[in-house]
C-alpha cells in the first residue's frame, strides 16, 4: 500500500486545496525526472508524490480517503473482507486485502498492488515537454491521470497544440487555449486510466516558463529595450520585439533611460480573455567602442555646458 498521501506531500490533514496544490507543485518540480536524469530515487519519489496528489488533490477522492472508503492507492475498501472497516486489518491503517475464493488473484497476493506497480509508472516526456503517468482504478471508473505541462509565454497567449507521451506508448495532443493561465488545469475526458466502468480523465496542469525578455505583472508585460544616443537625443524609430512579433516603436526626442513607452494590447491575457499592455523601458546605450569624435564632443560639452543630472 502507498504511503499516507498527507505525509507524502508534507501537509496536515487540515490543509486547504490550495496548500495541497502548492506542496505538490514544489515537490513535482524538485523530483521531476527531467530535472534529475538517471536518478532512480528522484523518479520513485516523483511517482509517489504524483500518486498522493491524485488522491488528496481531488476533493471527492480526498473525502473518500478521509472517511476510509478508499486507501492510499485509490482502491475501494471492503469492510466485509479481511477484518472489516477502514481501521481493520484490511483497511487504510491495517494490513492488505486478500482476495477471497473466486476472486482474481492468489492467497497472500494483492493483485491490485501488482497492477499499481505496473501501471503507476511515469513515462518519458513527449516533444512538448510533458510527462504523465497513471494507475488502474479499482472495480469502477478508471483513475484520473495527472500531468504537468510547461509552455512558453507566447504559447499561453496565442494557444496551440502540445504533445504528451504516456507510459503505455500513447501520445496525446493537448489543445492549449488562448490566454492559458499559470496553474490552470485542463480536463480531457476519457483520457485517463482504463476501468471497468469507463476510463478516467486526464488532468493537465499548465505551467508558464519564465521569459528571457518579458517580466509579467498580471496581464501587463514589462521589457527593457536599448536605445542609441542619437535616437535618444534626436528621436527616431526603432524595432521592438513583442509576443506577436516585432513592431516599429517611435522614440520621442530627448528620451532618457527609464522612460516607458506603452504598447497597448501587446501584453498578457487575463482570465477573462482581455489582453493587457506591454511597457517598454528605454535604456540609453553607448556602443561597445566609443567613437573618438563622440569622446571629443562629450569633453567639449562637459567644459562649455556643464550639466549635473538630479539624483533622487
Amino acid at each position: 500500500m502507498a504511503r499516507d498521501p498527507y505525509l507524502e506531500l508534507g501537509v496536515p490533514r487540515t490543509a486547504t486545496t490550495e496548500d495541497i496544490r502548492k506542496a505538490f507543485r514544489k515537490l513535482a518540480k524538485q523530483f521531476h525526472p527531467d530535472a534529475n536524469p538517471g536518478d532512480n530515487t528522484a523518479e520513485e519519489r516523483f511517482k509517489r508524490v504524483s500518486s498522493a496528489f491524485d488522491i488528496i488533490g481531488d476533493e471527492d477522492k480526498r473525502r473518500k480517503f478521509d472517511r476510509g472508503e478508499i486507501d492510499a492507492d485509490g482502491r475501494e475498501q471492503h469492510p466485509g473482507f479481511g477484518g472489516g472497516g477502514p481501521f481493520g486489518p484490511g483497511g487504510a491503517s491495517g494490513g492488505r486485502y486478500r482476495p477471497g475464493p473466486g476472486s482474481p488473484g492468489f492467497e497472500g497476493v494483492d493483485i491490485n498492488d501488482i497492477l499499481g506497480d505496473v501501471f503507476g509508472q511515469r513515462g518519458p516526456g513527449g516533444p512538448g515537454g510533458g510527462r504523465a503517468g497513471f494507475g488502474f482504478g479499482g472495480g469502477g471508473r478508471g483513475s484520473d491521470l495527472r500531468a504537468h505541462l510547461d509552455i512558453d509565454l507566447e504559447e499561453a497567449i496565442r494557444g496551440g497544440k502540445k504533445r504528451i507521451a504516456f507510459s503505455d506508448g500513447r501520445t496525446l495532443d493537448v489543445n492549449i487555449p488562448k490566454g492559458a493561465q499559470d496553474g490552470q488545469t485542463l480536463r480531457l475526458k476519457g483520457q485517463g486510466a482504463p476501468g471497468r466502468a469507463g476510463a478516467g480523465d486526464a488532468l493537465i496542469e499548465i505551467g508558464i516558463r519564465p521569459h528571457a525578455l518579458y517580466r509579467r505583472e498580471g496581464d501587463v508585460l514589462h521589457m527593457d529595450i536599448p536605445v542609441s544616443v542619437p535616437d535618444a537625443v534626436l528621436g527616431g524609430k526603432i524595432e521592438a520585439p513583442t509576443p506577436d512579433g516585432p513592431v516599429t516603436l517611435t522614440v520621442p526626442r530627448g528620451s532618457n533611460s527609464g522612460a516607458q513607452l506603452r504598447l497597448k494590447g501587446r501584453g498578457f491575457v487575463n482570465a477573462k480573455g482581455v489582453r493587457g499592455d506591454l511597457l517598454a523601458r528605454l535604456i540609453v546605450t553607448l556602443p561597445p567602442i566609443v567613437d573618438p569624435a563622440l569622446e571629443k564632443f562629450a569633453e567639449t560639452w562637459r567644459q562649455e555646458r556643464p550639466y549635473s543630472p538630479k539624483r533622487r
